[in-house]
């Protein structure tokens, strides 16, 4: 029903920025559309569990785990059926595979599980 890609990973020095982006696709009979969607990140590193980092609602209010505040920006595209991570003065600890994810809902979820859709994610190695 709905396929979510994510891109832009890679290797970065510390301190250096990366873009992820995340493109929405649907079925053409499935009746929801991008627009219809909270859009969030999330990020798994190895040896632990998925964590959010930050999410954007259907009004493109936003919300972001306090580790990445005043350095990631999420803004979504509804005409393009894009969704975007920019990430500014990176860390190694910023390592991860990181996720892109989508609900149906108002607000902003912060669980991963209450995504329904999950991209098949994107890696991003900070070197120090």
């Amino acid at each position: 029903q709905v396929q979510l890609v994510e891109s832009g990973g890679g290797l970065v020095q510390a301190g250096g920025s990366l873009r992820l982006s995340c493109k929405f696709a649907v079925d053409a009979a499935f009746e929801r559309s991008f627009s219809s969607y909270a859009m969030a990140w999330f990020r798994q590193a190895p040896g632990k569990e998925r964590e959010f980092v930050g999410g954007i609602s259907r009004t493109s209010d936003t919300y972001y785990a306090d580790f990445v505040k005043g350095r990631f920006t999420i803004s979504r595209e509804n005409r393009k059926n894009t969704v975007a991570l920019q990430m500014n003065s990176l860390k190694a600890a910023d390592t991860a595979v990181y996720y892109c994810a989508a609900d149906a809902r108002w607000g902003i979820a912060t669980q991963r599980g209450d995504y329904d859709y999950w991209g098949q994610g994107t890696q991003v190695t900070v070197s120090s």
